[in-house]
C-alpha cells in the first residue's frame, strides 16, 4: 500500500470517531452495541463485530449465519433460499417471526405485517448486512425492539447481489472508510441492480420480485451507503409514498419518516430528511434538490405497489463501525415502527389498493419534479474551499474536517408532478406479436392479465393473475382502441444497462385495429395499476418502451429510391390539395425547403407504400373490457 493509500485509510482517528458517538463503548468495539464483553460474543455474531467493525465477512458467512440462526431460534426462524445467482450461490433470506407466521400464506391469513429489509444491493455499499444481523440477533435475544417479532414478521435478506460480493477489494469503494475489504457495485453481469427494479432484466431482480410477490412486504428496506461530499451529517432516510402514490398512503409514509428521523437523533445520528448530493456537483452552494425517484430505483417501485419503499444512505465518509452502527439503530426503530404501526399501515395499503383499481379514466403523474421555489436550510459540514485544480485543471473542492461549519444553503423540495396521463378506463391491449415480450414482465410483477382468444379445440385460454380469458367466436376481431403514433424518435446514443434507451413523442389516437387471439388484455381496474401505467405509458420515464423493449417498431426498414420518389411525386402533385400543401410546407419551412430527401420523403410517407406500423407504439388502449 502506497503512503497516500495509507494516508486516506486513516483520515479519521478512531479517537476523534469515539467523540462522535456518546456511547459508553468505542465504535470499534464490537461490544459497543450490544454491552457485551469481547470473550462473550455470541456464536451468531459476524466477522465484522468480531474484528470491531473492521473487516466484514465473505458470503459464505451468510449462508452459515443464516442456517445458525434457523438452528439456535427453531421456533422463531426459517433460512429459506429464494434465487440462484447466475454464478450458481443462493440467494439467502433469514425469516424472522414469534408471531406463528413464518411463511406466506401464514402471514396473509394472519394479517400480520411483513417487513423486507435488504442489505447489499450494490455489495461494497455492505453495512446492512453487518448491522442486520446484529439487529436481527439482539430482538431475538431479548435485547432490543422487545416483543416486536410477535407483531410482524421480517425478511431479512443479507445480501442482494450475492455474486458482486464475492469480487473482493481492498479498493472497491474508493470514496468510502472502511471495511478494509468489500464487494463490487453491480452483479456478474454487470447489472446495476437498483436501476432494475422496473424492467426486471436480472435474474436476480427477478427472484427478488418472485419473493416480493410472495410475502407482499408493507414495507420494503433498502440499505446502502451513499458517495458524496464530506459533512457530519451521517444517514438519510427517504420514503415513498410521500410525495407521490396514494394521498392517504403518503400520509402513513411522511408519519413513519418523521418517527424513524426522531429515533435516530435519539440514538445520536443526525439524520436527514433527502439524499445528500448537490445540484452542482461538489459545489454545496448550489444546495439540494429533493426528487421523486422513478421507478427503476427500490423506493421509486413500491411506491406503485402501494407500499413503502425506503432508502436509507449512510454516510461513506464516516469509518465503517459508525456507518454500521447507524444502520442497526435504522434497522430496529424500523422493527419497532412496524410493530406499532403495521397493521394500520396495512389496513391504509389495502385501501390504497382498492382506489388503484378505479383510476380509470382519471389524471395519473408519471414522473415529478420539484419546483424553483427553495428555502434555506441549515446543514452540518465542514469548512471548504474551492479552488483551481494543477492536475485536472478543474475547480476542486477540498474539505477540512476539524472544522465543522453550519451551512445555510437552498433545499428545494417543492414536488410537483412533470408528466401526467390519463389512465385508460378500460386498459391496455398487447398485440399477439409482442405478447410473449411483454407476459413474462407481468408475471414477475404480479400485474393481473388475461389472453385473448381460443386454443385449437375452441376452449378459453387464461393467463396471468387476472385468472380469466376472453373467447369470442371470432378468431381475429376488429377493435376500436387509443393507438400512440410517434411524432419525434430519439434513440440514446449510448447503453444504458446493456439496453438502448429510446425516447418518443406523440400522442394517443382513435383507431381501429384487427386483435388477434393471444393477445394480452391488463386492466386497469387491479390494484397494481400505477405499475401498470409505469410499464405501459410509453411517456413514464422507465417504461418497456423507454427501455427499447419495442426498439424495432421505431426502426424504418423499407425505403422507396429516389427516382422512384421523383415519379411518385410528380403523379400526386397532379392533385391540387397536394400540390398546396407541398407549396406551403415549402414557403413555411426553410430547412425542409433545402433538403431533397426531406422533400421526397414528404410524398413517400402519403403514398400507398409507407408503412403505416413504422412509429406505431404496438399497445393499445382500450375504454371496454373485451369480450
Amino acid at each position: 500500500m502506497t503512503r497516500s493509500a495509507r494516508a486516506l485509510r486513516a483520515a479519521v482517528p478512531f479517537l476523534l470517531l469515539a467523540s462522535a458517538f456518546s456511547a459508553a463503548a468505542t465504535p470499534t468495539d464490537p461490544t459497543a452495541a450490544t454491552g457485551a464483553a469481547p470473550a462473550e460474543l455470541s456464536p451468531l455474531a459476524t466477522e465484522s463485530e468480531r474484528s470491531g467493525f473492521l473487516r466484514t465477512g465473505r458470503y459464505a458467512e451468510v449462508v452459515r449465519l443464516c442456517d445458525a440462526f434457523a438452528a439456535r431460534h427453531p421456533d422463531a426462524v426459517r433460512c429459506i433460499d429464494f434465487g440462484t445467482s447466475p454464478e450458481g450461490r443462493p440467494m439467502k433470506a433469514l425469516v424472522a417471526s414469534r408471531s406463528g407466521a413464518l411463511t406466506p400464506g401464514a402471514a396473509r391469513a394472519a394479517g400480520v405485517p411483513v417487513l423486507l429489509v435488504q442489505g447489499g444491493i450494490h455489495a461494497g455499499e455492505i453495512d446492512g448486512k453487518d448491522a442486520g444481523f446484529l439487529a436481527v440477533r439482539e430482538v431475538l435475544e431479548g435485547e432490543a425492539a422487545a416483543n416486536a417479532l410477535e407483531a410482524l414478521v421480517l425478511v431479512f435478506v443479507p445480501v442482494f447481489n450475492v455474486d458482486g460480493h464475492e469480487r473482493f477489494g481492498a479498493w472497491n469503494r474508493p470514496n468510502q472508510r472502511g471495511p478494509e475489504e468489500m464487494g463490487w457495485r453491480t452483479t456478474a453481469r454487470n447489472h446495476n441492480l437498483n436501476r432494475d427494479y422496473l424492467k426486471a432484466a436480472a435474474p436476480e431482480m427477478q427472484a427478488m420480485l418472485r419473493l416480493v410477490e410472495a410475502w407482499d412486504p408493507i414495507a420494503y428496506v433498502d440499505l446502502h451507503a451513499t458517495n458524496g461530499a464530506q459533512f457530519e451529517h451521517d444517514i438519510s432516510v427517504q420514503i415513498e409514498p410521500l410525495h407521490s402514490g396514494d394521498a392517504e398512503l403518503a400520509r402513513a409514509g411522511l408519519a413513519l419518516r418523521d418517527a424513524l428521523l426522531a429515533d435516530l437523533e435519539a440514538q445520536g445520528s443526525l439524520p436527514l430528511p433527502f439524499y445528500p448530493s448537490f445540484e452542482v456537483h461538489d459545489a454545496p452552494a448550489s444546495g439540494i434538490v429533493d426528487s421523486v425517484p422513478p421507478p427503476r430505483l427500490s423506493h421509486g417501485y413500491f411506491t406503485l405497489r402501494n407500499r413503502f419503499g425506503i432508502l436509507v444512505e449512510t454516510h461513506s465518509w464516516k469509518e465503517y463501525p459508525a456507518r454500521v452502527r447507524a444502520t442497526r439503530n435504522l434497522v430496529l426503530a424500523m422493527l419497532e415502527q412496524t410493530a406499532r404501526h403495521g397493521a394500520d399501515w396495512l389496513r391504509t395499503a389495502h385501501a390504497a389498493d382498492a382506489r388503484a383499481a378505479e383510476l380509470g379514466g382519471r389524471e395519473v403523474p408519471l414522473d415529478w419534479e420539484a419546483t424553483d421555489r427553495a428555502r434555506t436550510i441549515e446543514f452540518r459540514g465542514y469548512a471548504w474551499t474551492r479552488t483551481p485544480s494543477e492536475v485536472s485543471g478543474d475547480l476542486v473542492t477540498r474539505y477540512d474536517e476539524t472544522t465543522p461549519e453550519v451551512w445555510r444553503m437552498p433545499l428545494r423540495d417543492d414536488i410537483v408532478p412533470r408528466t401526467v396521463a390519463t389512465a385508460p378506463r378500460g386498459g391496455y391491449l398487447v398485440p399477439a406479436a409482442h405478447a410473449g415480450l411483454v407476459a413474462p414482465l407481468l408475471d414477475v410483477h404480479g400485474v393481473g392479465y388475461a389472453r385473448i382468444g381460443c386454443d385449437a379445440g375452441g376452449a378459453a385460454t387464461a393467463g396471468g393473475a387476472a385468472g380469466e380469458a376472453f373467447c369470442g367466436s371470432a378468431t381475429t376481431r376488429g377493435m376500436d382502441v387509443e393507438a400512440f403514433r410517434a411524432e419525434a424518435i430519439d434513440f440514446a446514443a449510448q447503453p444504458t444497462e446493456g439496453q438502448q434507451r429510446l425516447q418518443v413523442e406523440g400522442r394517443w389516437h382513435p383507431e381501429r385495429h384487427e386483435v388477434r387471439p393471444g393477445a394480452l388484455f391488463v386492466p386497469i381496474a387491479q390494484p397494481k395499476a400505477r405499475l401498470v401505467m409505469a410499464l405501459l405509458e410509453p411517456q413514464a420515464p422507465d417504461s418497456l418502451l423507454q427501455w427499447g423493449v419495442f426498439n424495432n417498431a421505431f426502426e424504418r426498414k423499407e425505403y422507396m429510391e429516389a427516382y422512384v420518389a421523383e415519379e411518385v411525386a410528380r403523379d400526386m402533385l397532379r392533385d391540387p390539395a397536394v400540390r398546396a400543401a407541398f407549396e406551403r410546407r415549402l414557403a413555411e419551412d426553410a430547412e425542409f425547403a433545402a433538403s431533397p430527401r426531406a422533400r421526397l420523403d414528404w410524398f413517400y410517407r402519403r403514398h400507398a407504400s409507407w408503412d403505416d406500423r413504422y412509429g406505431l407504439y404496438p399497445v393499445f388502449r382500450t375504454a371496454t373490457v373485451p369480450r
